[in-house]
This record gives structure tokens, sequence and C-alpha cells, in this order.
């Protein structure tokens, strides 16, 4: 897979202050990428050199295969997370002004804004002055505005800040249909379930550094640790207990499903394998449920930037 955007050791300096330090990532093509850190790492900065706000000391940027140009913001979608929408000017005015600096003409502006505005039901408030508009309809005024032009890269900080739940699954859906649609997607959040449901692949930062960055699904396996979560039903548990806990690194709760009388949390190690544990169960119980335990993105969020510390 062809890459949409790579940054080659990008270096920013405010005065004495490091904010990125030789920050390096790919950003495959129609993929949905999770940009993640503390409050503070760098990627606000990283955003920003890419958006060409502000430039990096040293590195390189490309997009789409070449070094980063001027030109390449209008194939860009970039939506902050500190919103900025003129609030005495009329919401139709200004959605049509801003889809004109992305190289829209007029009359295509409002065609595409009619069929999202309509697909948001937003349509009323056309003639209505931001201010006036609640803080949910305006997010949904600055997302039209981010992906209105069908930009190459689109990217969103903290998309979700200020929507309830209904409104929040509905951006989600359209983030990803765009992707679908062939569109690129950076995302930064501080939302793991987000980041779960939608990111292939993420990069953290902590303290201006890449630690880690990869598939997700790469990042998970490298961050399991061999443990397995078992529901039983037995007529001896104090007997199991005993005897799994001599065999295996096993923590216990209760199960909360009916049929099971527990269930366990066994870490492997010294060599054994799944194999050996569903062997050595099914002689002792009737084995109910069987997964192997695989960290969430918070967990190896937590873990990744604790061992930076």
């Amino acid at each position: 897979m062809s890459n949409i955007l790579v940054t080659e050791d990008v270096i920013k300096n405010f005065g004495d202050f490091r904010a990125l330090d030789n920050i390096s990532i790919e950003v495959p093509k129609q993929s949905v990428f999770g940009l993640l850190g503390p409050n503070g790492a760098g990627k606000t900065t990283l955003i920003r050199i890419i958006n060409q706000i502000t430039l990096p000391d040293s590195g390189k940027v490309f997009f789409d295969g070449n070094l980063l140009k001027p030109d390449d913001v209008h194939h860009i979608g970039y939506l902050p997370e500190e919103r900025g929408l003129y609030k005495r000017m009329k919401v139709g005015e200004q959605v049509v002004y801003l889809a004109q600096l992305k190289g829209m003409s007029k009359a295509e502006a409002k065609k595409q804004l009619k069929y999202w505005f309509d697909k948001f039901e937003i349509g009323a408030w056309w003639n209505k002055k931001v201010e006036e508009l609640s803080k949910g309809m305006a997010q949904k005024v600055q997302f039209i505005v981010t992906v209105l032009h069908r930009p190459k890269l689109l990217i969103f900080d903290e998309p979700f800040s200020g929507f309830d739940p209904i409104n929040a699954n509905l951006i989600k859906d359209e983030i990803l249909q765009l992707r679908d649609e062939g569109s690129t997607v950076i995302f930064s959040t501080h939302r793991m379930e987000s980041v779960e449901e939608m990111c292939e692949h993420i990069a953290l930062i902590d303290k201006s550094n890449k630690i880690l960055d990869g598939k997700l699904t790469d990042i998970k396996k490298e961050f399991k640790t061999n443990t397995f979560e078992v529901g039983l039903v037995t007529d001896n548990k104090d007997v199991l207990l005993k005897d799994l806990n001599e065999k295996f690194n096993v923590k216990t709760a209760d199960f909360k499903s009916l049929e099971d009388d527990l269930k366990l949390n066994i870490k492997l190690s010294n060599g054994e394998t799944s194999t050996d544990l569903i062997k050595y169960l099914n002689s002792k119980a009737i084995i109910n449920h069987y997964v192997e335990v695989i960290p969430s993105v918070n967990e190896i969020f937590i873990k990744s930037v604790n061992k930076n510390s």
C-alpha cells in the first residue's frame, strides 16, 4: 500500500523547547491513522506542520509522493480541536466563502453544501448567524466545511468534542464513509474507544518523540501477555483453583454469565502453550468460554507512556 503522507526526521523547536524530535511517520492511502499522545506530546505541532501553518526546523514532509508544497492545501481538510467560525456571519455565506478558499467555485460549493446540509438536517440554519447555533450544530457546520472539497487527506483533531453520543456516531460513520470513498484520515483523539473502532494504523508520540507506530493489529500482538480468559463449570472449585495456582499464573474473578462457576485469567509462562492449558482444563471441568486476552489501545497507551517516563 502506498502512502499519502510521509514525514522524515521532522524537528521543531520553540526557543529552547523541542516540540518534535526526529519524527518519522508513514500514513497509508485510504486508511484511518491514529495520531496519539498525552497532552503536550507534540501532536498538534506535527499537524500544524502538515497543514503548513508552521514550518519544521529540519526534516521533510512528502504528500502523495512529492515534497509538500503550498498548493497541497487544496487537497487537505483540517478540523482543529479549537474550532473557529465567524460568530456574527450567516452560516450559508460563511461556508460558501470557506469552500471558495479551498478552490471550489461558488456554484459547486452551493451544490455540495445543499447535499451535506440536507444529510445533516440543518438546512433551516442557512440564514442564521453562527452565534445562534448550539455547540453541536456549529460542530456539524465545521465538519461539513472540512470535508466539502473532498480532499485526499482529512485531519481531525478531537472530532467528537461537543457531540452527544448520537451525533458522535453519525460523524464516525461519515468519516468511515469518506475513507471508503478514497480519502485518507489522520485522527487525533484521547478517546481510545474511538481508536479501537476506527484506526488501522497508529503512531504514539510522547515528550516530542515517537515511541510506537505501526499497524494496530501488529502492535496488539506485540503487547499480548499470553493470557487467556476462561469460563468454567466445576463441582470441585477449591481443588481446581489450588491446582491451577500451582501450575499456572491465575487471576480469578466471578464469571458474570449464569451457566459458569468461575471466570479465570490464566497467564502462561515457562513454555506452556494454550493447548496444554485446554487439555488440563478439560480434564478438570467443563469449559464454556475460552478466549485470548488482547490488550486494548488504552492499555497499550498507558503502558508505553509509563515506560517512556
